[in-house]
């Protein structure tokens, strides 16, 4: 087997091994929890930016609501970055950091997955709330 062939074949023989999935309800060394923690925040932050898209949908005749959800979307992820950097800073510099912080990004944007979810709520005729019902 040429060296040229051996090296092409490489990628081939780890692959089974970089797509195995990760058992995260038995996680048991940082390296998979810290992992598992990332894939919750992907997860709750799929969701935030689904809900984020529909309200934004729902404002596409009033552009003044638009424009303070936008500016309110971008000052809540200024707080939810600072606030777990502060969360995790206890820990800076540790091999458990990159759990706690995505453990603080996904809780955080969980709630606020709660608070969009609220507002896609909304009745017809309720003069309270900023996001009118579909």
């Amino acid at each position: 087997m040429s060296v040229r062939l051996l090296l092409a074949s490489v990628p081939f023989l780890f692959a089974p091994f970089a797509h195995a999935a990760v058992d995260c309800a038995n996680a048991s060394d940082q390296a998979t929890m810290s992992q598992c923690a990332g894939q919750a925040f992907k997860a709750a932050d799929k969701e935030l930016n689904t809900l984020y898209q529909q309200i934004t949908g729902r404002l596409k005749d009033n552009p003044d609501g638009k424009k303070l959800l936008v500016n309110a979307q971008r000052a809540w992820v200024s707080f939810r970055d600072a606030e777990c950097k502060f969360s995790a800073s206890g820990v800076a510099g540790g091999s458990v950091y990159p759990l706690v912080y995505s453990s603080c990004l996904t809780a955080v944007t969980k709630a606020r997955v709660e608070t969009l979810k609220q507002y896609l709520k909304c009745e017809e005729g309720d003069m309270s709330c900023p996001v009118p019902g579909a």
